[in-house]
């Protein structure tokens, strides 16, 4: 196995982070739920499960290695419920496409938006201790972008006897992540990945609506988050490789929005971010011309990782469609700021997508593969 830089962060080949769940962990996990299992044997298994998933990454190829977020019932929820003043509530807004279907609450704010403890931090120190013995892999944490305290109710989420002033709110949050990020920098994280939907969703016209309905301008949107993500990067640690992972939703293999990304990419890749995760695996994500701003903004340094290989469907992509994809990105991004990954993760929710386990590590090892060939 190779050894790397820390600046290698992303790599060729990489991948959002959620994996399918273990179907004896979900059970077990059900029946915690419902009192029949404590919490200590939950933990018990969760550990195995992921020493185990973590070797089954670096045997597929992969250097970052992350827990699946096995720990979490949500990609997002888990985290933001442990902030203070956060509490979650139904989603009136825009849905996931699957009729009739359970759909994921929304973070809402009923008070001062704090970080007064830990949030997650157990969980990276224990993906560091077993990444350790992995010789030539680094651990990822994934987190939710401070975006996400926002998109899905905008406004009328948001306490206006807390929070008359945003301005104020967003100076709240970002000292909040700031306290967060650094309690996960203590614990050894040196690859951190910021999952944030709401780059993506603001390229779709009903999204849009919804925004102007909560009372926000959608317009101006993706330039508030990315001062509000660079200000909760303001004092992370040298050393600390930070990527930006954005998709139009992943639940049960369904989606929310759908547009291209020409309205938000500036903002977007004006971030002080050292990579993107970018969606790119259909029609649903427009083309690769907006790669083009990045390389018109003057940052070589910076990757774009292109999510090719979709986890919302089984099928296996062919090596020389990837292949042929990549080279139409590097049209408008150098290839040698380009990376492959799947276009999300696995298992954003506990539920998982429609695919199998062992479709799953096909996709992961194809990247792999196809990253090989094309970057060496």
């Amino acid at each position: 196995m190779p050894t790397f830089p820390p600046a290698a962060a992303p790599f060729r080949a990489d991948h959002v982070g959620s994996l399918l769940r273990p179907a004896s962990l979900a059970a077990l996990r059900a029946r915690h739920k419902a009192g029949d299992a404590d919490a200590a044997t939950l933990a018990a298994a969760e550990d195995a499960a992921i020493a185990e998933v973590a070797r089954r990454q670096r045997d597929a190829g992969l250097l970052s290695i992350t827990d699946g977020e096995f720990r979490r019932d949500w990609w997002h929820l888990d985290f933001l419920g442990q902030l203070d003043g956060v509490t979650l509530a139904i989603n009136e807004g825009p849905k996931f496409k699957v009729a009739g279907q359970e759909q994921p609450p929304i973070a809402t704010v009923t008070g001062r938006v704090g970080c007064s403890r830990p949030v997650m931090a157990d969980h990276f120190a224990y993906l560091k201790s077993v990444t350790d013995g992995l010789p030539g892999t680094m651990a990822k944490m994934t987190i939710p972008s401070p975006s996400m305290l926002h998109l899905r109710g905008g406004r009328a989420a948001i306490s206006r006897d807390v929070y008359p002033d945003l301005d104020v709110f967003w100076d709240d949050v970002a000292a909040a992540y700031r306290q967060a990020i650094a309690h996960l920098a203590a614990a050894g994280c040196r690859y951190l990945q910021l999952d944030d939907v709401a780059f993506a969703y603001l390229c779709d016209p009903k999204v849009r609506e919804t925004c102007r309905a909560n009372g926000d301008d959608p317009d101006a949107l993706p330039r508030t988050y990315a001062r509000v993500i660079d200000a909760a990067l303001a004092d992370r640690p040298a050393g600390l490789r930070v990527t930006i992972h954005t998709c139009r939703g992943n639940f049960k293999s369904a989606w929310v929005a759908e547009g291209g990304y020409a309205p938000v990419v500036e903002a977007m890749f004006s971030t002080a971010v050292d990579g993107w995760f970018m969606e790119f695996d259909n029609a649903r994500a427009g083309g690769f011309e907006p790669l083009s701003v990045l390389r018109a903004a003057g940052r070589p340094d910076k990757k774009v990782v292109l999510g090719l290989v979709t986890t919302k469907l089984g099928e296996l992509e062919s090596k020389d469609e990837l292949k042929r994809r990549i080279d139409e990105a590097a049209r408008h991004l150098p290839l040698e700021q380009l990376c492959l990954s799947p276009q999300c993760g696995f298992a954003s929710t506990h539920h998982g997508n429609a695919l199998s386990e062992a479709d799953q590590w096909r996709k992961l090892e194809r990247v792999v593969d196809v990253a090989h060939e094309v970057w060496g």
